[in-house]
């Protein structure tokens, strides 16, 4: 038995064995635990110190919010001290060890739905297919329309199109796609000109669904013969859509949950629909716009503080949006994003406070409308 376990052994590992007797192997193995103890010691000690610092400071931010919440519900003015003045701790301590008793293994890839599989969930959900556009420029054309009539403008539209899609984005581009190298991969859900999640379109089509509807029917009334019968049936596959959405409570958690089912996989299919896609973008930001009226900021919002609104949602992005520009130079990014957030977002991290935020935004906007997507868009009004 001896023999034969010695015959099934590599070469290599058989001369390995015969120069490094096992005495010398098991003590190299101690000596490298006690390192890794050694060290996993010291990276535990500052670790936990700047995280308990750290978790005091997103405290201090969370605080300071509901402080500014509360001064708005009662009209009271917003002064710099009721911002975060300092930045997040950043840990600068030794790295975490490497067990060398640890077998490596490769982090599991997690696996990001793309369009194929919106396309296959709506057609198994709600037996539908998007109808898609002739060609790029139908599809700016339809969006372009849309958001016109809505109130929003060119520089609006364009600018927030160049800065989430790129100065060239397809209607149908997906975050993490946008080139089509070997090594591209989808990074989330986000999809269109405005980067919309499956969240967004659950949210969408359960709080505005009836406004879609009745444009897609008014629509209808222009139409004659299969044209009309067509957007016709796609109309009774919106009002489907319409009531899945609403199947849960109209919040943005329940939402995501909802969007990450295979109906809400197939609700995402309509971003690419020329008739039902144009609706949806147009709508995200229009969303943002009537918040800001409602909160009574009655000035016309720049692409640069209408995208804040989109990247940290409407409350944050209205609080940098009704910021004195004095302020906005010394209060923190950190201050409209929560911790996790924030530290997976090196544009805010790297850009620290509002102004230069919202600089790098515009130069950011300023590159993508010289290309030739953007200025198709810009035609297209």
């Amino acid at each position: 038995m001896v023999l034969l376990l010695a015959q099934e052994a590599p070469a290599g590992e058989r001369a390995a064995r015969a120069a490094r007797p096992s005495g010398i192997a098991a003590a190299d193995t101690q000596a490298a635990m006690a390192e890794y103890r050694w060290k996993l010691a010291a990276y535990t000690s500052a670790w936990e110190k700047y995280d308990s610092e750290a978790r005091a400071y997103w405290n201090s931010v969370a605080e300071k919010r509901r402080i500014r919440n509360a001064k708005r519900r009662h009209h009271r003015e917003i002064l710099l001290d009721d911002y975060a003045l300092t930045q997040p701790p950043v840990y600068s301590g030794p790295p975490k060890p490497v067990d060398p008793s640890a077998i490596e293994r490769k982090p599991p890839v997690i696996y990001v739905p793309v369009v194929a599989d919106f396309l296959k969930a709506a057609a198994e959900h709600f037996q539908f297919v998007p109808q898609r556009p002739a060609s790029e420029i139908e599809f700016k054309r339809a969006y372009a329309k849309v958001a016109a009539a809505a109130g929003l403008t060119m520089e609006q539209v364009v600018r927030i199109y160049g800065f989430e899609a790129g100065g060239n984005g397809r209607y149908d581009v997906q975050a993490g796609l946008e080139s089509a190298g070997a090594n591209a991969r989808a990074i989330s859900t986000a999809l269109g000109y405005n980067q919309l999640l499956t969240t967004n379109n659950v949210e969408l089509m359960a709080e505005q669904g009836d406004d879609f509807i009745a444009a897609l029917k008014k629509k209808a009334e222009s139409l004659s013969g299969e044209g009309r019968k067509a957007l016709e049936r796609k109309i009774a596959i919106v009002r489907r859509m319409v009531e899945f959405s609403r199947t849960v409570p109209d919040s943005w958690s329940e939402h995501e949950k909802l969007g990450a089912t295979p109906q809400g996989l197939g609700v995402h299919a309509m971003v690419l629909d020329v008739d039902v896609g144009p609706l949806l973008q147009a709508q995200k930001l229009l969303n943002s716009v009537a918040f800001a009226r409602l909160k009574g900021h009655r000035a016309p919002l720049s692409a640069a503080e209408l995208e804040m609104m989109n990247l940290t949602g409407d409350g944050n992005g209205f609080d940098m949006v009704t910021m004195p520009a004095a302020m906005r130079k010394q209060v923190p990014t950190s201050n409209f994003f929560q911790r996790s957030g924030y530290e997976r977002n090196p544009v805010a991290i790297r850009n620290n406070v509002v102004s230069r935020l919202l600089t790098a935004t515009d130069a950011k906007m300023d590159r993508e409308m010289r290309l030739r997507g953007a200025q198709d868009l810009a035609a297209a009004f």
